[in-house]
């Protein structure tokens, strides 16, 4: 199981973004200042760390630079609300791994994230496979029965997040966050109608509606 660190200091997207990387299966210490996220970086017990560039204390330039000046090689991606080619460019040329501007959704986080540790480490398995659905992660297609669907981004990001949770329940909430974001509309039916688009594009029985309670992937032999 990887192991990463957030170093982010507002509890909104800090909380927001422990909660999706560990139900995909991450490990995840939170920390809310520079000063923690360079002694926890340093402790060796963590394969990636998420950092935001507004911390207090040491801001995260001053952490990466520190990081990289010890020879420290930890893979850091780095989130932030400043989205200026300055600030990318100071980020890259400083150390940093990859570089997000928030706001994000938190597939394209995920996707960032898992792209590093595959350089990092021995590569996870980049095909999912649910009955006759597959979903190769590198080309972005599905496939269905040996036929191959196109999907847009967003319902391959929603299609994929059923493919790692299979035959368990997904409220709208958990799909909400996963795929929108953290800002997203909890009122909004925009999962019922991308749902719709699964069920006409991937197979209308695998995706079985639970009243109140959400969807769930069924595997069709």
């Amino acid at each position: 199981m990887a192991r990463i660190l957030i170093a982010e200091d507002e509890p909104r997207i800090s909380s927001f973004i422990n909660k999706g990387l560990s139900a995909n299966g991450f490990a995840v210490t939170v920390v809310a200042d520079g000063r923690s996220a360079y002694d926890y970086a340093t402790s060796g017990d963590f394969d990636l760390m998420v950092l935001d560039i507004g911390l207090p204390e040491l801001d995260g330039f001053e952490v990466l630079r520190k990081l990289r000046a010890d020879g420290n090689a930890i893979p850091v991606v780095v989130l932030t609300a400043r989205d200026s080619v300055q600030d990318t460019v100071a980020g890259l040329e400083g150390g940093a791994d990859d570089y997000m501007a928030k706001p994000f959704r938190f597939e394209e986080l995920l996707a960032r994230v898992r792209r590093r540790l595959v350089t990092e480490r021995a590569p996870e398995s980049m095909v999912l496979t649910c009955g006759g659905l597959q979903l190769d992660l590198r080309t972005r297609r599905a496939v269905v029965d040996g036929k191959t669907v196109d999907l847009s981004a967003r319902e391959f990001a929603l299609a994929e997040t059923f493919l790692r949770h299979p035959g368990q329940v997904l409220s709208r909430e958990q799909l909400l966050s996963h795929v929108w974001g953290y800002d997203f509309d909890p009122g909004s039916n925009v999962v019922d109608v991308y749902v719709r688009y699964l069920r006409r594009k991937l197979g209308a029985d695998r995706f079985v509606t639970l009243r109140r309670m959400g969807y769930r992937l069924d595997e069709i032999p």
